[in-house]
């Protein structure tokens, strides 16, 4: 029976895609096998506030970049971003970004301590954490939000399935809670599972799953994510798989 680690990624395509090429330079022939099977879909709609008094732009994800560009929304502000990888897909809208710490609060904080005037901008999905705006206005700045995409959570493909009711392992990265929890949901198999979770919010919601290894990021970016990543397939192509019809 071939036990070759699986890499199940969940995020969308795009972004799959993105984090398969950065493991892909870091592993070179220890590349596993990777499905790719989204278990949300984003959607980009909505409309921007009036932007005349918008001095600088708050993003917490690179999907609200790219809902931002897709709104026509323009580009000569200052921007601020969540984490590297944001701050990466602002400079390729031309943006010109600061990267703060990776994460809502640590976005906060160098937002507090920064002290940027005029009005701000958060532009982020339907279901948003941190509540980013409200901190920073409880902060004494003037901080709007404009809601811009749609996250649409999708079904495991029959594929996905296969993968994790397999023999081999499956090394499952998951970057948010909402996908954790849909992944939690659906997921019915016996293969040796290794999960990868940003933060201890995502950890919490698999939990429960019967993994054979658990591993929370180092820091929630994708640099730590992919250490985690490495991590858990060098332990995944030392693991045995389930007895047949066990």
């Amino acid at each position: 029976m071939d036990q070759t680690p699986t890499l199940l990624l969940t995020r969308p395509v795009e972004a799959s895609d993105r984090f398969a090429a950065q493991l892909r330079g870091v592993m070179d022939a220890r590349m596993p096998r990777v499905l790719t099977a989204p278990l949300i879909r984003v959607d980009y709609a909505g409309r921007l506030p009036d932007m005349t008094g918008v001095a600088a732009l708050v993003f917490t994800s690179a999907n609200g970049v790219r809902a931002y560009v897709a709104a026509g929304g323009p580009r000569d502000r200052p921007a601020w971003a969540v984490g590297e990888a944001t701050a990466e897909a602002a400079r390729r809208a031309g943006l010109a970004p600061r990267a703060a710490g990776g994460d809502a609060r640590a976005l906060v904080e160098t937002l507090t301590r920064a002290r940027p005037g005029g009005r701000l901008l958060h532009v982020h999905g339907e279901h948003a954490r941190g509540e980013v705006a409200q901190k920073l206005r409880a902060a004494g700045l003037d901080a709007e939000e404009a809601v811009l995409y749609r996250q649409i959570l999708l079904p495991l493909t029959d594929a996905a399935a296969q993968a994790l009711d397999g023999g081999a392992p499956v090394v499952v990265p998951l970057f948010s809670p909402r996908t954790a929890g849909q992944f939690a949901a659906q997921h019915r198999g016996r293969a040796p599972l290794l999960l990868a979770a940003m933060s201890a919010p995502v950890a919490r919601e698999v939990a429960h799953l019967p993994s054979a290894r658990l591993m929370v990021a180092e820091r929630p970016d994708a640099p730590a994510m992919l250490r985690a990543v490495v991590s858990l397939l060098d332990l995944a192509a030392r693991l045995e798989g389930p007895e047949p019809g066990g």
